[in-house]
């Protein structure tokens, strides 16, 4: 039934948040739950989102490989947090429980105490499957890119890479900060790529400001995000959709290298995919709105999942 999963759900999108990369096989025992168990719910997760229901409002999860990566789960990303009066007024109710006579756990109770009043300490109290207080970005990292920024310094950053599910160091010097589809980026001229790049601010680890002046090169200039930050390859491989009149959103939402009007409101669409799997939960997600017209090999990965979604389905219905 989905009402008993709910919960691990709410649980599950958070861990999984705080721990981009993770292993299959290692949630699934951190859960307690067989590795299919845990697909299935991964395959329930990525069909739901903020209404709406378009590709910007539904989570984006995969588990290719067995590496977890999701994204765009911004509304449920934190753990349910107590308030600090509701963090109080557990606190008060476990010491009475410590003082019951018939309480034999009390060792337990004090190390629960404990990390409660510490979470309280910050502002809230963090509830999650380990009770933990968040971890993840450099906490100030905003505020102390916008002062470099500001103030013409250059940043040393550890960044989080989810493709890789490596940290990398950079020395960048910051040109901007700026916010693009829900994210906030640092912008500036990378010296380890020797490039202009984007950075989302809440994959940068680690943050210093550096005694060292900013001094990017002539050619480092802004980048035009008025279109999202994606910019696909020439080496990225063209893939066709042919959509209906409700899945036209599509070729307004993403980069296309070509749209083609076929009539009745259809579009034929061409784009280019540096994943696979992205454009099969786009499949997904346009359900009869649209279909895969090449490669054919894309378009059979699609027959696949969404006969395996349609399992899933019909097993908690």
């Amino acid at each position: 039934m989905i009402s008993d999963r709910l919960p691990r759900l709410l649980a599950l999108v958070p861990y999984l948040m705080s721990h981009p990369g993770a292993q299959v096989p290692e949630v699934a025992r951190l859960f307690g739950l067989s590795e299919k168990q845990l697909v299935d719910d991964l395959q329930l997760v990525w069909m739901c989102g903020l209404p709406g229901h378009t590709p910007g409002d539904l989570i984006d999860v995969s588990w290719d490989g067995g590496e977890i990566l999701i994204d765009n789960a911004d509304a449920i990303a934190r753990p349910l947090k107590l308030g600090v009066d509701e963090a109080s007024a557990l606190l008060v109710a476990l010491r009475m429980l410590g003082e019951l006579p018939e309480f034999s756990e009390r060792d337990v109770l004090g190390r629960v105490i404990a990390k409660l009043e510490q979470a309280a300490g910050e502002g809230a109290a963090t509830v999650s499957s380990q009770f933990q207080v968040e971890i993840g970005a450099a906490p100030d990292a905003h505020a102390v890119i916008t002062e470099a920024a500001r103030r013409g310094r250059r940043l040393s950053l550890r960044y989080y890479v989810p493709g890789r599910d490596e940290i990398t160091p950079r020395e960048v010097d910051p040109l901007r900060v700026v916010l693009v589809d829900g994210h906030h980026y640092l912008e500036g001229w990378c010296y380890r790529a020797e490039a202009m790049r984007m950075f989302r601010v809440d994959r940068i680890v680690e943050v210093e400001v550096l005694d060292v002046p900013a001094d990017p090169p002539a050619e480092a200039e802004p980048m035009d995000v008025a279109q999202g930050v994606f910019r696909p390859s020439d080496s990225d491989e063209i893939v066709e959709i042919e959509v209906t009149p409700a899945g036209r959103w599509v070729a307004e939402y993403y980069p296309c290298e070509e749209v083609t009007e076929i009539g009745e409101g259809r579009l034929r669409i061409s784009l280019r995919a540096r994943d696979q799997s992205w454009v099969v939960r786009l499949a997904l997600r346009l359900g009869d709105s649209g279909r895969i017209l090449s490669p054919a090999s894309l378009a059979g990965r699609v027959e696949e999942a969404a006969k395996a979604a349609l399992a899933t389905y019909e097993s908690v219905a």
